[in-house]
């Protein structure tokens, strides 16, 4: 049973270190400003179109920075979802034995 429980953790560690290496993204006005997580929901980077941010105010750069960030956001938590389903549906698989299934 602790070699399982020591495997389902190897395991859960190795999917972390995979989200760490998927992008997503999130993007409003067209790709006016964009921003760029991990799966892990790390942000890595920002960009601002130049023109764009010459001609726009600060209220309206701050609420759609927000926008963008919230959209990568969402994106990395669904990436982060799918695979953490994948994963503790294989883990169940490989612990049903544990539960007399």
């Amino acid at each position: 049973m602790f070699d399982k429980l020591m495997a389902a953790q190897k395991q859960a560690e190795e999917i972390k270190k995979r989200l760490d290496t998927i992008s997503v993204f999130g993007e409003v006005q067209g790709g006016a400003i964009k921003v760029t997580a991990t799966a892990n929901k790390v942000i890595t980077g920002i960009a601002i179109d130049e023109e764009f941010y010459k001609q726009a105010d600060k209220e309206e750069l701050e609420e759609l920075l927000l926008t963008a960030v919230n959209k990568a956001l969402s994106q990395a938590e669904q990436v982060s979802a799918v695979e953490m389903q994948a994963a503790t549906k294989n883990m169940f698989g490989g612990l049903g034995g544990m539960f007399g299934g």
